[in-house]
C-alpha cells in the first residue's frame, strides 16, 4: 500500500486552492493523505478578507501525528511567517518534499511576509526536492538572492542550488501571449527539461496546488521525477481541457 502524503498549507474557504485543492487532487488520484494546517484564510476568486495563522505549536503537533506511521511524499504549501517556517522545517518527516512557494493569492495578497520568505530559504530550501515557484514567485525569490529574474534564469537556479534545493520546476503559465504552457524542470547536474500543454481560454484558482500535489502524489508511490511531473502536467490539463468544453 502507498503510504500517505501529508500536505501543509491554508485553507481556503472559497474551495478554489490550498489544502482543499490538495486533497481532492490525492483523492482524484487515489492517493492516501494527511493534513496539517498553517493558517485559516477567507478568501473568493477575487479577494482575501481575512487571515489567521496558526499557533506553531499547533502545526508542529499536527505534524507529528499525521507522522506517526510513514509518510510518501510531503507537499507544503502556504506558510504565512517565520514562526510556522521554523515549526515546520523543526517537524518534517524524512520523505521527499514538493514546496510550492506560495507568496501571494492570485487576488494579489500576500501570504508570506518577507522574514517567512527568508526563513523558507533558509530553513525549508535544503529540504527540498522540488521547488515549483510560478513566474510571479520565481521573480520574487530571485530578487531576495540578488538576481535579476529577467536576465538571470539560470544563476537563480544555480544560487537555489547552490543553497541545497534539489530540483526546481519554474512554470510557465504567467506567460504572456504564449498559445503554450511550458514548464521548465532543473537537475542539479545540469538537465533540462520542458513539459508543454495548450494553453485554454480560462481562468482557475489552484492551479499550482495541483500540479505540486499531483507531483507529490506520484513521488509517494516511487515514481521518478520527470514521470511525476509529467503525469501532473497532464491531470491539470485535462481538468482545463474539460472545464474549456463547460464553458
Amino acid at each position: 500500500m502507498t503510504a500517505p502524503v501529508l500536505f501543509i498549507g491554508g485553507m481556503d474557504s472559497s474551495g478554489g486552492a490550498g489544502l482543499l485543492r490538495d486533497t481532492a487532487t490525492a483523492h482524484d488520484l487515489q492517493v492516501s493523505y494527511r493534513v496539517a494546517v498553517t493558517a485559516v484564510t477567507a478568501q473568493s476568486d477575487g479577494k482575501v478578507t481575512a487571515i489567521h495563522p496558526v499557533p506553531p505549536d499547533i502545526v508542529a503537533a499536527q505534524i507529528a501525528i499525521a507522522a506517526q506511521d510513514a509518510i510518501g511524499a510531503v507537499k507544503i504549501g502556504m506558510l504565512g511567517n517565520r514562526a510556522i517556517v521554523e515549526a515546520i522545517a523543526g517537524s518534517l518527516p524524512n520523505a521527499p518534499v514538493v514546496l510550492d512557494p506560495v507568496l501571494a493569492s492570485s487576488s494579489g495578497h500576500a501570504l508570506l511576509d518577507p522574514d517567512g520568505r527568508a526563513a523558507m530559504l533558509e530553513l525549508l530550501l535544503p529540504r527540498t526536492s522540488l521547488l515549483t515557484p510560478n513566474l510571479p514567485e520565481f521573480g520574487i525569490l530571485a530578487r531576495a538572492l540578488g538576481h535579476d529574474p529577467a536576465a538571470e534564469e539560470e544563476r537563480v537556479i544555480e544560487t537555489l542550488f547552490a543553497r541545497g534545493c534539489g530540483a526546481v520546476l519554474v512554470k510557465g503559465g504567467h506567460t504572456a501571449q504564449s498559445a503554450s504552457s511550458d514548464d521548465r524542470l532543473y537537475h542539479p547536474d545540469g538537465r533540462m527539461n520542458t513539459f508543454t500543454a495548450p494553453r485554454f481560454p480560462v481562468k482557475l484558482r489552484g492551479t499550482g496546488c495541483q500540479l505540486a500535489s499531483g507531483i507529490a502524489a506520484s513521488l509517494s508511490r516511487g515514481t521518478s521525477l520527470e514521470q511525476a511531473v509529467s503525469h501532473a502536467k497532464m491531470n491539470l490539463t485535462e481538468r482545463f481541457a474539460k472545464i474549456a468544453v463547460q464553458a
